[in-house]
């Protein structure tokens, strides 16, 4: 049995000569939570490199889908399925409007706001949100354009919560596919470009409508000039958020192709924006009452008379 005084600890300079001298010993190495083997060290990055993460948020991008692989997943017909797309609290919520609406220039809404988990939730509620103040603040603008005419009755158009619901929610869902299965597309041609998820893309264009809901409740003012101001700034702020969300991701492909796909985003956001005006603001319908016409028989008997 070995003597107290033989159980030392011993340090040694250098552990490659001391295994050469000692073939049967055994060596452990311990290493401060700074320090990194030298076998780890990665080829140093450009700036490039670090701008391309900062836009598109590589890293996060292999965080996120880390942590989703080790996620249980639930087969798609579960309720368990469907309910991952809506776990999001509050706070995330307002704090994803709130980018919507302060948009940061040279930053990108996924990999700030959306990246970490995104969702259906605010989507899906902001879009309703729209569908109903479009709707009610177009039959309310109805009403004050002609309030005080003696041939107007007024009768609510319901029918336009069923057009604008058909409207928003084919934008919000069709435009994003679209787009996802275009940048697949040309992600398969040029192998650098870095492509959003489709739960990415609808959560961008979800949010990026908040702005109108508030807009389209001022837009009941009868006043074409302020309404067309009001379109604009909302058109402004909401297109900004497009914009310099998916430029980072067509950047590199071939110039024509990235200023084209950022044009047809504007344009269909506009094309939204200004059809809503123009449909359910700027040309109402008028409901007047039927005016009193004397019946055949009635003009007869009055010819007689005289």
């Amino acid at each position: 049995m070995a003597a107290v005084g033989d159980l030392q600890f011993e340090e040694f300079g250098n552990a490659a000569a001391t295994a050469a001298e000692n073939p049967g010993a055994t060596t452990i190495s311990i290493e401060g939570p700074g320090e990194s083997p030298a076998h780890q060290a990665g080829l140093p990055r450009g700036s490039g490199g670090e701008e391309d993460d900062e836009l598109l948020g590589n890293d996060d991008s292999d965080k996120t889908e880390l942590l989703a692989g080790q996620k249980k997943s639930s087969p798609f017909w579960t309720f368990e399925y469907y309910q991952t797309f809506f776990d999001v609290d509050t706070y995330q919520v307002f704090d994803r409007i709130k980018g919507s609406l302060l948009p940061i220039p040279g930053k990108n809404f996924v990999r700030l706001y959306i990246r970490s988990n995104p969702d259906l939730y605010g989507p899906f509620w902001i879009c309703a949100t729209l569908v109903f103040a479009i709707a009610i603040s177009g039959n309310l603008s109805n009403f004050l354009i002609h309030l005080g005419e003696k041939t107007y009755h007024y009768v609510p158009e319901f029918r336009k919560v069923s057009i604008a619901a058909t409207i928003i929610y084919a934008y919000a869902w069709l435009v994003p596919l679209a787009l996802w299965g275009f940048l697949m597309w040309r992600n398969s041609k040029v192998m650098n470009i870095v492509s959003y998820s489709f739960l990415e893309i609808v959560c961008v264009y979800g949010y990026s409508l908040f702005i109108y809901i508030p807009t389209a409740v001022l837009w009941i003012i009868p006043q074409k000039a302020v309404r067309w101001i009001l379109v604009m700034i909302a058109l402004g702020v909401s297109g900004s958020v497009l914009a310099m969300t998916f430029w980072p991701a067509v950047r590199e492909d071939n110039r024509r192709i990235a200023l084209a796909t950022i044009v047809t985003i504007v344009l269909l956001h506009t094309l939204l924006s200004v059809g809503c005006l123009a449909y359910f603001f700027d040309a109402p319908e008028m409901d007047h009452l039927p005016t009193a016409t004397a019946a055949p028989n009635q003009t007869v008997a009055a010819a007689k008379a005289r």
